[in-house]
């Protein structure tokens, strides 16, 4: 038997690890938006400092050419976007060390579900490997692939947290009324991730594509962007449409059917939520200008609404597994 205080205590840490991934994934869209991602050309530290200057005195009246000779090219110290980046690290930093306290709770579960501390450990080693992916992306001098894949892991170890709080929780969704649950209904939410999943691919295409864009124009001129954008960009654009159409269904079947108070019921509508917000995020990427703040935040709605969208196929799963 787990004692109550024990359980409850690793899902407050796993939840607040949750929202900590999820911030330090806008952080990283600001990083990107703001083309601070080479703030910090080199990794661990940044400038060759474990705390990072504050002015271009600080650094070596050479360093132009010491950065150029490892493959940095026009390396220009600036200190918003240094200090930009270093924060995205000490972000990353913080959440390395509430997944390792995830991780070391979770162990109350060994001997009543070893599913959930291996869950846990799992994430935590996915953690180390990001942040060596992270240095392999200075490396590679932000490479778009790279970044791509970071950004996928990230959804990833997101994902499973998400799966081992909710098993932690498993007697609380299993008390979910799930009987009017088809075969149907299950089938279009698992389109709808598949889906959601295929958008954040095409988009990390646009972002590609604008992170090229926004080099060409050297991070202004923002409003002339939209004219070199790709034919993904319309397609991505297009998309959206189907993705809110799709799951507005599923949340109005919920609706109808899901008790009012139900956590299904309120998921659903932060579900929603987050993809009128997504949309109206990319269009004002389309139609303003191309405004800096709105490419984080568009970027943080695709990961909340697949983490939305697993969470009710969660709840469903071990809500049917009681129903049947």
């Amino acid at each position: 038997m787990i004692d109550a205080q024990d359980a409850a205590r690793f899902r407050r840490l796993g939840t607040l690890t949750i929202f900590a991934v999820y911030f330090v994934i806008l952080v990283g869209g600001i990083v990107r938006a703001s083309g601070a991602g080479m703030g910090c050309p080199d990794w661990p530290t940044c400038f060759g400092q474990w705390v990072p200057p504050t002015h271009e005195s600080q650094l070596p009246a050479n360093y132009h050419e010491i950065y150029a000779a490892r493959g940095y090219e026009s390396t220009a110290f600036n200190p918003v976007k240094t200090w930009t980046e270093y924060t995205n690290r000490l972000v990353g930093v913080t959440i390395g060390f509430l997944i390792f306290l995830t991780a070391w709770t979770s162990r109350v579960y060994l001997k009543a579900d070893k599913a959930i501390f291996y869950l846990a450990l799992s994430v935590f080693l996915l953690v180390g490997f990001q942040g060596w992916l992270g240095s392999a992306v200075v490396a590679s001098n932000l490479k778009p692939l790279m970044i791509t894949l970071h950004m996928l892991l990230a959804l990833f170890i997101v994902a499973l947290l998400i799966y081992a709080i909710a098993r932690s929780q498993k007697p609380l969704l299993q008390a979910i009324d799930s009987h009017w649950l088809t075969p149907r209904f299950a089938l279009i939410l698992k389109i709808a991730m598949a889906m959601t999943l295929l958008q954040v691919a095409m988009g990390t295409q646009v972002r590609e594509a604008v992170d090229y864009i926004a080099h060409e124009h050297s991070y202004i001129d923002r409003q002339y962007w939209r004219d070199s954008f790709p034919i993904i960009f319309y397609i991505h654009r297009s998309f959206s449409s189907i993705i809110l159409f799709t799951n507005f269904w599923l949340a109005w079947k919920i609706y109808q059917q899901a008790d009012k108070h139900s956590l299904l019921l309120r998921t659903a509508y932060v579900l929603m939520g987050l993809i009128v917000t997504a949309i109206l995020a990319g269009v004002s990427l389309d139609r303003l200008g191309f405004p800096a703040v709105a490419q984080p935040v568009h970027l943080l709605m695709a990961n909340l609404i697949f983490g939305a969208q697993f969470f009710i196929f969660i709840c469903l799963n071990y809500s049917t597994k009681k129903a049947g």
